[in-house]
């Protein structure tokens, strides 16, 4: 059986961990100079683990084995969220450049092709997925459009970063066979459980809905409460309704969270005139998500005919749907895991939004999962074990091997 060298994969690890450390946690948003800093790191280490590497058109670091194939890609990414953790994302890169080294370094494995890939922008900084949905044929220029918080352009940072002629890497149909992404739970349910090891089954859809709140600016202090309109209560009165109108539509797995809000003018004098709040939700069944989605326009229609407040519910971006794993690299991750540690696993839906979805859509894709400790991620107490990310990689260098010589 192929091995790992876990110290070498926890000494990369740490390394980039520190392009944007603080505290904890890493700062590493997509295209920002530290982001830039950092992928041109990962072009080295692929390069020393045997692979030919590039920065494509979007910013995504391919490595390519110089094997011929069939090759299987091992890839996540390593942006970061405004205040994130040290192994989201970053995990998953690492493992790929680990297993290829791995098995580039035993004999009887070293015929095999895994190509490694760190996509740009999985953590939405411009517009989520750009990297995979850009390998796979669904960026198209109308996204070059799409803006961060400080309103460039994904257009005005390829052009920031000299990348504007720089060609996109695509996905070769004669040459890819899967692709496989190992990350940290982001839950509690391994920690929860006991288990060591998660195979994926699914991946939740998710959608977003932006509802906003058109009442009556005016003064606090002279108004009647009879006579205001005021918008941020109706906001407070939607999230209370709401809350138990999704509570009797969910399944076990569906969640919900109102994570932006904001009220205009925003003076404790003034009662707001408009407000405005972001409903995310997720789930693996899409009939769920319809139904959601219904129940929040009716709300919306019922809380404007009821007023004194219009309510208005829109889809805030193109919905993602839910993925389902494909049954045999599934079967060649649950043996592996079996074999790494028995009894020690089990098959469970993935509550967050990965890459693997995307690449799920075009090519037989699975995952991988590792506990983190107290169910943290998207913070910088995120962590996990260093035996339980050796562990990990182990698992996902033997699936590889198992899978590419089957």
């Amino acid at each position: 059986m192929v091995q790992i060298d876990g110290q070498r994969l926890l000494n990369s690890l740490r390394k980039l961990r520190t392009f944007g450390a603080l505290d904890n946690g890493v700062v590493r948003p997509t295209y920002s100079p530290i982001d830039w800093e950092s992928r041109e790191w990962l072009v080295e280490q692929m390069e020393a683990a045997g692979l030919d590497a590039v920065i494509d058109g979007v910013g995504s670091v391919h490595g390519r084995s110089r094997n011929p194939g069939p090759a299987l890609i091992i890839g996540s990414h390593t942006d970061t969220q405004p205040e994130g953790g040290w192994l989201d994302g970053a995990m998953g890169v690492m493992y790929g450049i680990e297993v290829a080294r791995a098995l580039h370094d035993d004999p009887a494995t070293q015929h095999l092709a895994v190509d490694v890939a760190s996509w740009a922008d999985e953590e939405g900084t411009y517009g989520s997925f750009i990297g995979s949905r850009s390998f796979f044929g669904e960026f198209s220029d109308a996204d070059l459009a799409l803006q961060n918080a400080d309103g460039e352009t994904i257009a005005a940072a390829l052009e920031r970063l000299g990348l504007t002629s720089t060609p996109r890497a695509l996905h070769e149909p004669e040459r890819h066979v899967g692709y496989l992404e190992a990350h940290i739970e982001q839950g509690p349910h391994l920690e929860d459980t006991g288990k060591l090891l998660g195979v994926v089954t699914s991946i939740v859809g998710l959608r977003a809905m932006q509802i906003t709140f058109t009442g009556e600016q005016n003064h606090a202090g002279t108004t009647p409460m009879a006579r205001r309109k005021d918008a941020a209560a109706a906001m407070f009165k939607f999230g209370v309704r709401i809350d138990e109108r999704l509570r009797a539509l969910a399944g076990p797995t569906t969640v919900w969270t109102i994570g932006n809000l904001g009220v205009h003018p925003g003076g404790e004098s003034i009662i707001p005139g408009s407000a405005w709040c972001g409903l995310q939700y997720r789930d693996t069944d899409e009939t769920v998500l319809d139904g959601f989605e219904v129940a929040i326009r009716d709300l919306a229609v019922e809380m404007s005919a009821e007023g004194p407040v219009e309510v208005y519910a829109e889809l805030r971006r193109a919905a993602v749907h839910p993925a389902h794993m494909d049954p045999s690299l599934r079967s060649h991750l649950e043996a592996a895991c079996e074999a790494t540690a028995p009894d020690a696993w089990v098959s469970m839906p993935s509550a967050a939004a990965h890459d693997a979805q995307i690449t799920a859509r075009h090519i037989p894709s699975a995952m991988l999962f590792i506990p983190s400790i107290n169910g943290i991620s998207h913070d910088f107490a995120e962590d996990s074990t260093d035996a339980d990310i050796v562990l990990g990689c182990q698992a996902l260098a033997t699936a590889t091997a198992s899978i590419l010589m089957a």
